[in-house]
């Protein structure tokens, strides 16, 4: 597979030149095809199977995927433009010179401005040195400024990736490792040869998610513009392989409920009474273990949310990405210089400030991305008083999440406990479909028991992994509180059901995952549900919606 240069660049053998001014190396004769940017190399063996190609930022960048039935191992292969010995010379001398002549001016410009203004400084660069180049060559060699000043150098290509899910580097001279949405762990052909170059991505990370990372402050958390989670140690300070990091890739589009379905983690009657629960503001609270889908989880959830409701979100960093207008995302910040008595560096802004100050903005729902402090103890203050509170907990079970609640550091009473109406437990397992996400248990908290001081549960919906189907346990205590608000009758809210998972079926079979689009048809439903049966039913079969309230 070969990418043509556009047409708007075409091709030339660049000759053999004298020695240019500015110490810039002559041209020496090249013996590369002048006709292609970015060629795909040949396997190296008949061993290697090739599994997917697919392009990352055409027509320069690209992924290969590849299987070696030997060694029984992945590989994950960025491939980009090849360079010439003396184009990586001129990459060398350019990037050199730009680090010394561009200004702060630049960080106030936008992606695309970055772009044009180094392009533009790079056609100068070799302009004022009369160093002629092919419009082939200029363009590699662009590429490379461009990636290594605007984008993540050598890690660029697999954070544009959308089917990466984390990018991992355990230090110096260790191939990167990427979870892959369909390959799952892969090691990758991109390493870190040398401390420098690594120390520099690790410092590069903290300017870009405006924090500062040192011999003195080794330990990185942060999340970059584009929302990308990071989390860095710097040098052999506390890992003695050399610097790490660990970037869990933003996803542009949401997770949503047809996600949801669509791989499998939930049945559609399930995500219908997530929509029941979230219309009626029962609150959640999402566990799992790490990388069990809880976020993406609690996101699908919370599009459900009323159009009109006014939604306040809490995290560390920011993850959770809701079409609704009148919502308040917050995110934790960090402080600088020692920490004072009550633990807090100066300017520190931390989960409990933020769910403090929510409580003073009236919201109608609050979403706390994880809870694992003495923020935890007003959320359930927040929710004995009315607020909607969805969040996300490390735990495989209510009694494992009862645990971690009532004890240090969270302390939060268990009385208080029966304020909350939802419990769903994820997990990641393995069957024969390979590595999968599956909510395993959606459970109500019905009461508390004070003579035996335990929370009595109702499981709603089990997950039966011998079939890989979701089974409904037979009772339901949110639709016997829904009959008794809105005065319907069994099988009126039997109606109703049917109703919401048959508009979760059409947005399934029609594959509306959209966010935004699938929103509006919610929205749209609580609006008019009538018109919106009609829409998705034959003529002559839809059925009107119960009376309201």
């Amino acid at each position: 597979m070969r990418v043509k240069v556009p047409r708007t660049h075409p091709t030339e053998a660049p000759p053999s030149v004298e020695p240019t001014r500015g110490g810039v190396p002559p041209a020496p004769p090249v013996d590369l095809p002048g006709t292609f940017i970015t060629a795909i190399p040949a396997l190296p063996g008949p061993e290697v199977k090739q599994l997917q190609v697919r392009p990352v930022n055409p027509p320069y960048s690209y992924a290969r995927v590849t299987y070696n039935e030997r060694s029984k191992e992945f590989l994950y292969e960025v491939i980009e433009p090849q360079l010439s010995a003396h184009e990586r010379q001129l990459v060398g001398h350019l990037k050199e010179t730009l680090t010394k002549i561009i200004g702060a001016d630049i960080a106030n410009l936008s992606g695309s401005d970055k772009r044009a203004y180094l392009r533009g400084e790079a056609e100068s660069y070799f302009r004022s040195r009369e160093v002629p180049l092919s419009p082939l060559s200029l363009e590699r060699i662009v590429y490379y400024v461009l990636r290594d000043f605007v984008g993540y150098g050598p890690a660029d290509a697999l954070i544009l990736d959308p089917e990466v899910e984390d990018i991992s580097c355990d230090g110096v001279g260790v191939p990167l490792f990427v979870f892959h949405s369909r390959f799952e762990s892969v090691k990758t052909n991109v390493v870190f040869a040398d401390e420098e170059s690594l120390n520099s991505f690790i410092v590069m990370l903290g300017q870009r998610c405006l924090k500062a990372v040192s011999v003195s402050s080794p330990i990185l958390d942060g999340t970059t513009p584009e929302g990308h989670r990071v989390q860095a140690t710097y040098a052999r300070e506390i890992t003695t392989r050399g610097a790490s990091f660990t970037i869990r890739r933003f996803k542009e589009r949401p997770f949503t409920p047809v996600d949801l379905i669509g791989m499998g983690s939930a049945s559609d009657e399930m995500v219908a009474y997530f929509w029941l629960a979230a219309e009626q503001g029962e609150s959640l609270i999402i566990c799992g273990g790490p990388a069990s889908g809880k976020t993406s989880t609690l996101n699908a959830i919370a599009l459900f949310i009323p159009p009109t409701s006014k939604i306040v979100s809490i995290e560390d960093t920011r993850e959770v990405n809701l079409p609704h207008e009148n919502w308040i995302p917050g995110a934790t910040r960090s402080g600088t210089g020692d920490r004072g008595p009550d633990g807090k560096a100066a300017g520190e802004v931390d989960m409990f400030d933020l769910v403090r100050a929510a409580l003073r903005q009236r919201p109608n729902y609050i979403i706390v991305g994880e809870v694992r402090g003495r923020e935890t103890y007003t959320m359930f203050q927040a929710m004995a008083t009315g607020h909607t509170t969805y969040s996300t907990m490390h735990a495989d079970s209510v009694k494992s999440m009862v645990n971690r609640l009532e004890n240090p550091p969270i302390n939060t009473p268990r009385i208080l406990l029966s304020a909350l109406n939802n419990v769903v437990i994820q997990l990641q397992t393995r069957t024969e479909k390979g590595v999968v996400r599956r909510l395993k248990q959606v459970l109500e908290i019905v009461g508390f028991e004070p003579e035996t001081n335990e929370l009595i549960t109702n499981t709603v919906y089990e997950w039966d992994p011998a079939t890989d189907t979701f089974v409904f346990k037979g009772h339901s205590f949110l639709f016997d509180k829904i009959m008794e608000l809105k005065n319907y009758t069994a099988e009126e809210m039997d109606a109703e059901f049917h109703r919401r998972t048959e508009v979760i079926r059409y947005l399934v079979e029609h594959k509306i995952n959209d966010y935004r689009q699938l929103w509006q048809a919610i929205a749209q439903y609580y609006k008019d549900p009538n018109e919106v049966m009609a829409r998705i039913r034959p003529a002559g079969t839809a059925a009107p919606a119960p009376k309201a309230a």
